[in-house]
């Protein structure tokens, strides 16, 4: 039993340690990646809490103290993003989207190493969206989806061997596109202007690196937040898709919207997760959607299992 109490103690101040350095500025990888494990690592320290209660030793209630704030700071990070809080976007009702021209958009991370071309085709061959945004495609996945490319009028392909492709692809007029390597070589990112009705509309398509041994957080981070605030048109109307690989609730991510004036339809709704596709009940929203100016939306929603280990992003967009 003292042994159990003391291994107890050792878990709650090593999860109390990470959570308070994780509200640092530190941009170490190991660091930044509590931000990836908050809701899971609040039921771990709520199973642990239970657990302390029932174990008679000496520190047994500075470990329910430390386990207490553990939870305590995880859910203050990760509030706006229950459904207890405030909505930051309220989907317009359909008399209102029937004055509008909307369209649908859909953001796939097929995973570069992924056999299962035939699944992710049919998904986008049943959402069918007037855009399709996706990601880690190498010349083999690009080979594989051409049937699918082929509906698409515009279609920007950008291939690469280590995880970092993308593809672009749209019915709606795009007056330019263009791919950029904001920070690294290999992490780019596409910018588009669309004309889906009488206004233009910028789109951004984003997939930095995530926070991994000898990958620290820093360029991530930089692509991120210069990928919301320096768009080639400055236009008003916008939206973004991706693999941010990186959670809503992050200091990144909070930047982002904040210097963008992005708005998140995860805030107020939950937490969405998309990534690992087989564990999202333990998983974080790795895959975001956010937007600005007077676009608004009809539909939000994590799409079904497609073979890959991140679920797509479905959402409907209504411009005035």
């Amino acid at each position: 039993m003292k042994f159990l109490g003391y291994t107890l103690l050792g878990l709650a101040t090593a999860m109390l340690v990470a959570v308070l350095v994780s509200l640092s500025s530190a941009d170490a990888w190991f660091v930044r990646q509590v931000d990836l494990v908050r809701e899971p690592m609040s039921y771990i320290a709520a199973i642990l809490l239970f657990v302390a209660l029932f174990v008679a030793f000496r520190w047994r209630w500075l470990t329910v103290v430390f386990l207490a704030l553990v939870i305590a700071i995880n859910i203050w990070r990760i509030w706006p993003y229950s459904f207890l809080a405030g909505k930051q976007l309220t989907y317009e009702d359909s008399e209102q989207a029937a004055k509008a021209t909307c369209f649908s958009a859909m953001s796939v991370n097929v995973k570069v190493k992924n056999d299962q071309y035939a699944k992710v085709a049919e998904q986008i061959r049943q959402i069918d969206p007037d855009l399709l945004f996706l990601m880690e495609t190498d010349e083999k996945w690009i080979e594989q989806l051409e049937p699918v490319l082929a509906d698409y009028p515009h279609v920007d392909r950008h291939p690469q061997p280590h995880a970092f492709g993308l593809v672009f692809a749209t019915r709606l007029p795009v007056t330019k596109s263009n791919i950029v390597e904001n920070t690294h070589r290999d992490t780019p990112t596409l910018y588009a202007t669309l004309q889906p009705g009488s206004r233009p509309v910028e789109f951004i398509g984003l997939h930095p690196k995530p926070p991994l041994p000898t990958w620290n957080t820093e360029m991530r981070d930089r692509n991120i937040v210069r990928a919301g605030m320096q768009t080639p048109d400055r236009l008003p109307d916008a939206f973004v898709m991706g693999d941010f690989n990186d959670v809503p609730w992050s200091r990144t991510s909070t930047k982002f919207r904040g210097t963008g004036k992005w708005r998140d339809p995860r805030i107020g709704r939950g937490a969405y997760p998309t990534f690992p596709s087989a564990f999202l009940a333990a998983g974080w929203p790795l895959d975001q959607m956010m937007l600005k100016g007077d676009l608004e939306l009809t539909g939000f929603e994590v799409l079904p299992d497609n073979g890959s280990d991140h679920r797509a992003l479905y959402a409907r967009v209504c411009a005035p």
